[in-house]
């Protein structure tokens, strides 16, 4: 799907977990309801202009994405499929977060464990010429027939009666000022996304004036892999954490809040800690997997070991957006998503490597790291009063 795409899943997927589990905290059942149904509907809404749009706009899309002439038949053949998944990836996303926002977490693993099997399990079927041989464009179908399954196992448990949260056309009220309050909840973390694509776009044109670009670009490449498995870890750490410390603001539980807040941080910092120390000790054996070239190989050792120095600054950063965006800062929490990859990465990634060559981009990373949890750790005070005075402010309406 297109970074566009991915965008806007990240915004449907994250925006309203924390209005919903405010509202549930605070036994609004019904607001929760109508907050989920809305936002499910624009969910659906959006799929669909994705779709039509997509498929009618294919050829200059897949251009505008890189396709040369040779890979546009495939490019093709791989993207029709994926704008016919936005159809249901987009609703089953926000389905899913719902569940969570309501702690029916059993229910959102099956559904997206099932997806991932039966993506694993129909990608040679359909793409291998001892089953229906598609080829690329197998491998799209396949995953579109597993986020349909994910859809639908979704559908069956909202209309089966068992959530707690209800999803009835009736509630469905798409009025302006709901968009832009749920909306700015959900961008922080597409602005996070969005901003590591910009730090690798500018990292690549950083290395591609050095001696020896292609092999830095291709070992940064592998590098970026890596590191977004990192990503996914603490992302789907915080995406648990955000409904608990939700539902504890909306009930106006102080304590139950900052011992949420105090798990999240520790475990954010254990869990960011933990992948550091394994990127770092096994660089080398890791970036092998990916490729043998001797020179790749020791660029990559070193940009993955620079990249994962401070790596705890994002696990800071990420866990403080989460919570300011949860206790009704989101502005704050739009701030603290840019600054990591954003407001400090690229200063330093188009300075320094014109000035000290391979060792800038080496060290651009960290030194943006330095200044992130300079500003998170200044931050946290503020954070603490901000929480205490808008759960005083709720408790008086």
């Amino acid at each position: 799907m297109s970074a566009k795409a991915a965008n806007t899943q990240s915004i449907l997927a994250d925006m309203h977990p924390s209005k919903a589990g405010r509202q549930l905290g605070a036994k609004d059942t019904g607001g929760a309801s109508r907050t989920v149904t809305t936002v499910i509907g624009i969910s659906m809404i959006i799929g669909v202009v994705l779709c039509i749009g997509g498929l009618l706009f294919i050829d200059p899309l897949m251009r505008a994405f890189g396709a040369s002439e040779a890979s546009l038949p495939l490019a093709k053949d791989y993207a029709f499929w994926m704008f016919i998944a936005a159809l249901a990836n987009l609703p089953a996303q926000s389905m899913n977060c719902a569940a969570r926002a309501e702690s029916s977490v059993r229910i959102s693993s099956i559904a997206v464990i099932t997806g991932a099997a039966l993506n694993i399990l129909l990608d040679p079927v359909f793409m291998f010429d001892w089953g229906l041989n598609l080829g690329v464009a197998g491998a799209s179908l396949a995953t579109t027939v597993s986020q349909f399954v994910t859809f639908f196992i979704l559908v069956w448990f909202y209309s089966s009666g068992r959530s707690v949260i209800k999803i009835k056309m009736k509630t469905f009220r798409p009025g302006w000022s709901f968009i832009k309050d749920v909306a700015m909840i959900g961008i922080p973390t597409a602005v996070i996304q969005i901003c590591l694509s910009v730090a690798a776009s500018l990292t690549n044109i950083a290395a591609a004036s050095l001696p020896q670009s292609d092999e830095i670009i291709a070992a940064y490449g592998v590098v970026q892999r890596l590191i977004l498995i990192g990503c996914y870890v603490i992302m789907g750490f915080m995406q648990g954490y955000q409904p608990v410390a939700s539902y504890a603001f909306g009930a106006r539980d102080d304590d139950r809040f900052h011992q949420s807040v105090r798990f999240a941080l520790k475990g954010a910092l254990l869990l960011t800690v933990l992948v550091e120390a394994v990127y770092i000790l096994l660089a080398r054996p890791l970036i092998l997997l990916f490729n043998s070239n001797p020179v790749i190989v020791d660029y990559g050792r070193w940009l993955l070991t620079a990249q994962m120095a401070l790596y705890p600054a994002f696990g800071l950063c990420y866990m403080m957006t989460i919570t300011y965006q949860t206790i009704g800062e989101s502005r704050y929490g739009l701030f603290l998503s840019v600054i990591r990859q954003g407001l400090f990465y690229i200063p330093f990634i188009l300075v320094l490597p014109r000035l000290f060559g391979i060792a800038g981009i080496y060290a651009s990373q960290p030194a943006a790291d330095v200044l992130t949890i300079l500003v998170c750790v200044l931050s946290v005070p503020s954070m603490k009063r901000i929480a205490s005075r808008n759960m005083q402010g709720s408790m008086t309406e």
